[in-house]
């Protein structure tokens, strides 16, 4: 595990002009929940040669929004990959989709609140059951 998380200054700007330009699902999450999450939050941070969608980094939590081109061949593997990369900083990558955020919501904040506050264990023995554990 690399002990450092390293950033590219190159992708600054980029960074920026996706803050700006962000697509209606991380519009969404940004306005109806991580805006006032419990811990801070940056929108498309520059990671090592990427720029990912939300990192957190007090919990070393990404959150990465996969629209329809995530699902092309060639992204797929990419993705796998990029996301083994930044595992190897020790960082949490928690994927969802479009779909995901639009028809699931409340469930969305709850699988990432659980990575801030854990289930309690009785409660989590009994409704959890066969679930695994996120964070």
């Amino acid at each position: 595990m690399k002990r450092f998380i390293s950033f590219n200054p190159k992708l600054k700007d980029r960074a920026r002009e996706l803050r700006k330009n962000s697509t209606e699902a991380e519009s969404k999450i940004w306005k109806d929940f991580l805006r006032s999450f419990p811990l801070p939050v940056y929108r498309q941070k520059p990671i090592d040669n990427f720029i990912v969608d939300f990192y957190v980094p007090k919990i070393k939590l990404v959150i990465e929004i996969d629209g329809e081109t995530h699902f092309e061949d060639n992204a797929i593997e990419y993705d796998r990959q990029r996301t083994a990369i930044l595992e190897g900083y020790g960082l949490k990558v928690l994927r969802f989709t479009n779909k995901e955020v639009y028809e699931n919501f409340e469930s969305f904040c709850e699988v990432i609140m659980e990575c801030v506050i854990p289930p309690h264990p009785p409660l989590e023995a009994k409704e959890q059951r066969g679930r695994r554990p996120l964070c």
